[in-house]
């Protein structure tokens, strides 16, 4: 298992961008750190520029509730689709969010302070994946919640 910052295979840019639609400046995983049967383990540095910086609490800047939870999410994409998904039928599929349950807020993430996101598989259902989601800064938890990732079809190519 690598630490965020060590060289891994899956810290290739390449690799998350393949996973997950997502793009700058709304992407919030920076490297997959482990991947197993049972879930996955990503890390990302807030920079210091971030956009929602400037309007959120501009002069004692945290990072927004919303965003801790799309990270994790995004964790719990990268997932989806490199495990669950993989080579199957499904792999035109985008994974989305049908539901997040039980958020706790318990520690403001600041910028330049580094996440870690723990999102594990807890049950599948017939067309939904239900995840488990924990954030860690700087080894304390700050986040946990359930959600709800389905299966859609992508929009029609314009």
């Amino acid at each position: 298992m690598t630490k965020p910052g060590e060289e891994s295979f899956f810290d290739s840019r390449a690799a998350i961008l393949a996973s997950i639609p997502h793009r700058a400046p709304f992407l919030f995983v920076d490297q997959i750190v482990e991947i197993t049967e049972q879930g996955i383990k990503c890390a990302y540095r807030f920079k210091e520029d971030e956009y929602f910086f400037q309007g959120h609490y501009p002069s004692n800047p945290i990072v927004p509730g919303v965003i801790l939870c799309e990270a994790a999410m995004q964790a719990g994409a990268v997932y989806t689709s490199r495990v669950l998904i993989g080579e199957s039928e499904e792999k035109t599929k985008l994974p989305v969010v049908g539901r997040m349950n039980d958020v706790k807020f318990k520690r403001l993430v600041r910028p330049g302070e580094l996440i870690e996101e723990e999102v594990t598989l807890k049950e599948k259902m017939a067309g939904a994946y239900v995840f488990k989601a924990k954030t860690f800064c700087e080894g304390k938890l700050a986040l946990s919640f359930e959600f709800i990732v389905t299966l859609v079809d992508p929009p029609d190519a314009v």
